[in-house]
């Protein structure tokens, strides 16, 4: 069974410190969690974004630079917010990086880091954390991959390797613990309007003499049937929902948020 009903609960989310983590990381804290960040950035952004969080909404926040394509760095991250936070109730594998180029000259260490940092990374930290959730009878763990987890686009064999292979992770874990309070769930959004993004759509403006709004709409969102972005806090939102006590019956499932992408 579950202690210390009365405290607040807790969210480890891997690759928070900016984009779609950043903002599963906000909507958690406001909504009563404490907070166990991760990611890459330099230590002024790090400190303006745990001191935010802490502010607006006073969680307690924690924060590691382990790097999600090393399992002793993950080993690390997982002792050291035990340590800082206590028990870990969700779980959010959100760490990814992309490289693009086809099959045939896909450089080998790329292919490796995709593998490793997409997919091992939420192994590891599954593995590691999935035992207090069991003894605790409750935990919550999501796999953020991607529309690429249900499709396949070209030139991206490593992330649609990685993120298939994160569907059927999420799958088996889910079945694992069926009869243990846990769940394991995947959200698979088409795309979203992060940072990154904006600085694509940017360099394609240039790069093709278009306007920005002619980038999005006929090359950034020709697969995905709105023609709209999905947003961030819709991302979170559907996270926060399969983190909740109503959400106990649905597990093993891959949710598409992908403006109908996937639908075609």
């Amino acid at each position: 069974m579950r202690q210390g009903m009365n405290r607040r609960k807790v969210v480890i989310v891997t690759g928070s410190t900016s984009g779609i983590g950043l903002g599963i990381a906000r909507t958690f804290a406001s909504n009563g969690y404490d907070i166990g960040l991760n990611g890459f950035g330099s230590q002024d952004d790090i400190q303006k974004i745990e001191g935010d969080l802490r502010e607006n909404s006073g969680a307690r926040v924690f924060y590691s630079n382990a790097d999600m394509s090393k399992p002793d760095e993950i080993e690390r991250y997982v002792h050291d917010a035990k340590e800082a936070l206590g028990t870990i109730d969700v779980l959010v594998n959100n760490a990814g990086v992309q490289h693009v180029s086809c099959v045939e000259d896909f450089p080998t260490d790329k292919w490796d880091l995709v593998l490793a940092v997409n997919l091992s990374s939420a192994f590891h930290m599954t593995r590691l954390i999935l035992p207090g959730m069991r003894n605790h009878g409750f935990g919550r763990i999501i796999n953020i991959a991607s529309a690429h987890g249900l499709i396949a686009s070209p030139n991206k064999s490593a992330y649609v390797a990685a993120k298939h292979g994160l569907v059927g992770l999420t799958k088996t874990v889910a079945l694992e613990v069926a009869e243990s309070g846990v769940t394991c769930n995947a959200i698979c959004p088409g795309w979203v309007e992060t940072p990154l993004v904006k600085a694509q759509v940017e360099a394609l403006s240039r790069d093709k003499s278009m306007p920005e709004d002619e980038v999005v709409r006929n090359l950034i969102l020709e697969r995905q049937p709105t023609r709209k972005f999905v947003q961030i806090d819709q991302v979170a939102a559907l996270a926060l929902f399969l983190a909740s006590d109503q959400a106990s019956s649905i597990t093993g499932s891959a949710y598409a948020i992908d403006g109908g992408w996937t639908a075609h």
